[in-house]
């Protein structure tokens, strides 16, 4: 997502005069699946001027992970608007309809979408919404005072010139009332592997399409980390090595290693009652406990948002199975599963040696030395603070932490003379709980801030959204069941927005 630029000497330009006269409603930087669901929600809505903003020139989503067979673990109701206006012209649906594919999905009977196709579906709507400018960065955002007029947000974008041309990069400056952050999250790399940063062999899982052919001559594989990421790495490993096997290829006769800390290869939560820690319901439910309760609450949450699907875990077994059959679990040896293991301390052999990683089996305490050729870290991401964030960060409230204050509302708690709204998207997990990364809940979050942001109800929301009542369910003082806005917090259909200064 954007990321801030180094400012070079630019050729400065005058944007139109309407851009520099009319300040935007809401400014969105970074384009990934949230904020191009605000944009998409936003569409049509003419009371409000936004403008979203992206660093790369076109739409992509982890393209480094969209490996063959690959799928996603939400339905695909789960798109950018469905959950909250199924009638958009930017759904699923109508995206299929436009490639009249709409029998061919019928008869298809696919929940879950391939990770491809839901990408190729995001690209089709980024690059149909006008108000979505790629091939643009953000160097900085500040709030600027105004002597005669509207205090607002500045932000200095930088435009890529295009391709071929000889022109030095455009900057300018554009005004907003609200910004929204969707920068993204960033890879991360564990602790024990900083030694080998930036090694030819030792690589993010979020790499790994582009990265796979540089693995031809490895004789010995490590993936690290037991989410999906991990479960579908390892399982393309295991296909690749078996392609190999079959055509006689060095990668045949490879070893593939998947390391976790967890205790177990286990399975995401994938109830029904379970699954709906992903409503709004439970964010309310969340974001009321006290800072220290919901930190400790997402350090246990794990199998609800970070393991891998059920079924992922089942294509790995059943291809196993498959390798032994005339044998029995003898004949995969040269494929090493091991949970409960923590990678204390990894380096480079000496003499250009494979690498080695020092590893203890945390429940017996063994501790050893594996040697490997490659590894591939499918340790997650982390949200992180955007260094354009910089001039503001006197302005915002932190928590003592370091992290954003987050309102229900998605927006950040700043100094309180500040009239403009700063919201963020996938940067609460701390406020807001599990269901702050899935796609699920994405198109809610985004209509939240938009009618935030408006000041008024631009998409109406659902009262309540799961079954179960989170939190104590006391009775009402007549005996009678409680209400759910008394359970769960005021319903989203009756809060009342908070409209951006104006």
């Amino acid at each position: 997502m954007s990321q801030p630029v180094s400012q070079p000497d630019s050729q400065p330009i005058s944007p139109p005069r309407a851009a520099a006269e009319e300040p935007y409603d809401l400014l969105g930087i970074g384009i990934g699946p949230f904020n191009l669901s605000l944009a998409a929600l936003a569409d049509g809505e003419r009371s409000l001027r936004t403008l979203f903003v992206e660093r790369k020139p076109e739409f992509r989503w982890h393209p480094g992970l969209l490996v063959d067979g690959a799928r996603m673990q939400v339905p695909f109701l789960a798109d950018l608007v469905s959950l909250v206006d199924p009638t958009s012209p930017w759904s699923f649906l109508a995206y299929l309809r436009a490639h009249d594919r709409l029998f061919p999905f019928y008869f298809a009977e696919r929940f879950h979408l391939s990770r491809r196709e839901y990408d190729h579906y995001c690209r089709w709507v980024a690059e149909r919404l006008p108000h979505c400018r790629f091939g643009t960065c953000v160097a900085a955002a500040r709030w600027e005072r105004a002597e005669d007029g509207e205090d607002l947000f500045a932000v200095d974008l930088r435009t890529a010139p295009a391709e071929g041309g000889g022109a030095l990069p455009r900057t300018t400056t554009v005004r907003a009332r609200n910004l929204v952050l969707g920068v993204g999250t960033e890879p991360v790399l564990p602790e024990a592997f900083a030694a080998l940063d930036g090694h030819p062999r030792v690589w993010h899982a979020g790499e790994y399409r582009h990265r796979r052919a540089a693995l031809a001559d490895a004789r010995d594989v490590t993936v690290v980390g037991s989410g999906q990421s991990g479960a579908e790495v390892f399982l393309d490993l295991l296909r690749e090595r078996e392609r190999a096997a079959e055509s006689g290829l060095p990668a045949g006769g490879r070893t593939v290693r998947w390391l976790t800390r967890s205790a177990a290869i286990a399975p995401m939560e994938y109830s029904k009652l379970g699954l709906e820690h992903f409503t709004p319901d439970y964010t309310r439910y969340f974001h009321a406990l006290p800072a220290a309760v919901r930190d400790e609450l997402i350090a246990r949450q794990g199998q609800l948002y970070k393991a891998a699907s059920a079924d992922t875990l089942a294509e790995i077994h059943d291809l196993l199975y498959e390798r032994s059959v005339g044998g029995g679990p003898h004949t995969t040896e040269d494929v090493v599963i091991s949970p409960g293991t923590a990678v204390l301390r990894a380096r480079s052999a000496p003499y250009g040696g494979p690498l080695e990683l020092r590893c203890r089996h945390r429940e017996s305490e063994g501790d050893y030395t594996l040697r490997t050729d490659a590894v591939i870290l499918a340790t997650g991401y982390a949200a992180r603070r955007p260094a354009l964030l910089d001039p503001l960060a006197d302005l915002i409230d932190w928590d003592d932490q370091g992290r954003y204050q987050v309102d229900l509302d998605h927006r950040v708690a700043l100094r309180p003379d500040i009239g403009g709204g700063l919201y963020v998207q996938n940067a609460e997990l701390h406020t807001h709980g599990v269901g702050t990364p899935d796609l699920g809940l994405g198109a809610h979050r985004a209509a939240v801030i938009l009618n935030s942001v408006a000041g008024r109800t631009v998409h109406r929301l659902p009262a309540r959204t799961a079954f179960t009542t989170f939190g104590p369910a006391a009775a009402a003082p007549d005996g009678s069941a409680p209400s759910p806005d008394r359970c769960q917090g005021k319903p989203d259909a009756e809060e009342p927005t908070r409209a951006a200064a104006r």
